[in-house]
């Protein structure tokens, strides 16, 4: 049973909704998943988990939030090896640019994104149900 931690930053509760939804998406396919806010998680267990699911919405000028979640993925973005990992969160305005900035960057340190999601705003049914999917392709 893989044994999978989900890892998140959340301002107004959206990317905490798609954080849960994930988490069920991971227990419905048969793995085991730990929801941890970034500033819970202890960097020095990361080696305890098969794989990960990693939630920051965009913030300031589309970049991830930068007071504990940026900090965390620059310590840790060159650990993951070859583990599998998920990206997601939500946006309120512009296109998306920071997911993509935050692939391009997981990419350049060798991290093994198998996929990513954003939702616009407050994520409704559609949302919640594609971030499950997500939760369960690191099964």
């Amino acid at each position: 049973m893989a044994k999978i931690a989900v890892i998140y930053w959340s301002g107004t509760g959206n990317t905490e909704t798609m954080a849960n939804a994930v988490v069920e998406g991971i227990n419905e396919a048969g793995g085991t998943a730990e929801l941890f806010q970034v500033s819970d998680f202890d960097k020095a267990t990361l080696g305890d988990y098969e794989a990960f699911a990693l939630g920051c919405p965009a913030m300031g000028s589309e970049e991830l939030e930068y007071d504990e979640f940026q900090p965390f993925w620059d310590d840790t973005k060159e650990l993951y090896g070859d583990r599998k990992v998920v990206l997601f969160g939500s946006y309120e305005w512009a296109d998306g640019e920071w997911m993509e900035t935050w692939r391009a960057d997981a990419d350049a340190a060798g991290v093994n994104v198998v996929d990513t999601l954003i939702v616009y705003d407050a994520p409704d049914a559609e949302g919640e149900a594609s971030a499950q999917v997500l939760g369960a392709k690191l099964v």
